[in-house]
């Protein structure tokens, strides 16, 4: 019969063969704390070299003295005076084609918006009443040549009167002009381009009754593009033919350029303007006739002048005034202005080629406060 074997010596058994834990030392101990002690020394050494520029900053920046602002180096440069007005823009040929007769449309070979050279055929209209009078007239015309010839022969025999012979010549040139003069109308059913241009929009078609009244259409020259726009009195001797000036039209960011080549004679007594005419090239087509055109208009040009900043100007009831560093201090100057563009404004009277303006930090600035320029330009 078997029997449960006791567990307790089996457990005697597992705790007698386990090996005994080893025990730490004291020497095992010092030599482990000796030798990681270089490593805690390296690694502190390390960041506080990574902390000394930061600290250095913070200190520099606590020790450096004045309200930090922008400064800007004042130098003489050119300068234009620019009249910024609005014109606009007209073709450099433009017609209204229209009929010379009253006739019915037969024909338009040409299409709109098409571009076409000068004599290209744009309307024909019906000419056939007139071709039956131009074959009853050639008729005509050769039986009065044939009576006429026969006349000259019998003149040199004395078998005719001069006055016959006279009469018949007469008769021949009265019918060759009345040809003529009805080839020339027959010419007029043939509307064509006057010059080379752009077509506009058709206005007729085939089938359709015009008369002299009645627009057909229009043709444009626009490889050129003539700018005319309108100056103020004062300045009528300073635009002259032969100058450029600049413009821009709407939703196109492109600087043209045009060439003054005429100004009108007179000064409008209304408006006390001068209407000047300037020609662009425009082979692009581009440029779009009826267009306004905003141009600078160079007046003057100083090449001494002295500009600042926009941002430096400080405005007071009594003018304009500038904070000028002297000294490490701000020092309020009053100054003139003169022209001005997007981003500097001309100084004709206060300040000096070398002055030093502030352009930022205005708002904590007060009379001889000491300042700390970040940025010089």
């Amino acid at each position: 019969m078997n029997r449960l074997l006791p567990s307790r010596p089996i457990t005697h058994r597992l705790q007698a063969n386990a090996a005994p834990a080893p025990k730490a030392t004291p020497v095992a101990t010092s030599l482990l704390l000796i030798l990681s002690l270089p490593l805690m020394i390296f690694l502190h050494a390390c960041a506080s070299r990574a902390n000394e520029p930061i600290a250095a900053a913070t200190t520099a920046i606590a020790a450096a003295p004045g309200i930090p602002a922008d400064g800007h180096v004042v130098t003489a440069g050119e300068v234009k005076q620019l009249l910024e007005i609005t014109g606009t823009l007209a073709a450099n040929q433009e017609v209204m084609i229209s009929s010379e007769l009253t006739k019915k449309v037969v024909n338009v070979p040409v299409k709109e918006g098409n571009v076409v050279t000068k004599g290209t055929l744009l309307f024909q209209l019906d000419d056939a009443d007139l071709q039956a009078q131009l074959e009853r007239l050639r008729q005509q015309e050769k039986l009065a040549a044939l009576n006429e010839a026969r006349l000259k022969d019998l003149i040199a025999h004395d078998a005719a009167s001069q006055q016959d012979y006279d009469q018949a010549a007469t008769n021949l040139a009265v019918l060759k002009a009345e040809i003529r003069a009805l080839q020339t109308t027959i010419d007029k059913t043939r509307i064509r381009a006057p010059f080379s241009g752009r077509i506009g929009i058709i206005r007729t078609y085939p089938g359709a009754l015009v008369s002299p009244s009645t627009p057909l259409t229009t043709i444009v020259d626009d490889a050129q593009i003539k700018v005319e726009f309108s100056i103020p009195e004062k300045y009528a001797t300073l635009v002259a033919p032969g100058r450029q000036q600049t413009f821009s039209v709407e939703g196109d960011s492109t600087a043209y350029k045009a060439t003054v080549i005429s100004k009108e004679s007179f000064v409008d007594q209304a408006t006390r303007t001068l209407m000047v005419r300037a020609i662009a090239p425009n082979s692009q087509h581009k440029l779009v006739v009826g267009q306004s055109a905003r141009l600078s208009i160079a007046l003057r040009t100083s090449g001494d002048a002295l500009q600042i900043p926009s941002q430096s100007l400080m405005p007071s009831s009594q003018g304009y005034s500038v904070f000028l560093l002297k000294g490490g201090k701000a020092q309020v100057t009053p100054v003139v202005v003169g022209q001005r563009d997007a981003n500097n404004v001309q100084i004709t009277s206060g300040l000096q080629v070398g002055d030093t303006v502030i352009t930022s930090n205005q708002l904590r600035l007060t009379p001889n406060s000491d300042v700390r320029i970040v940025n010089l330009k």
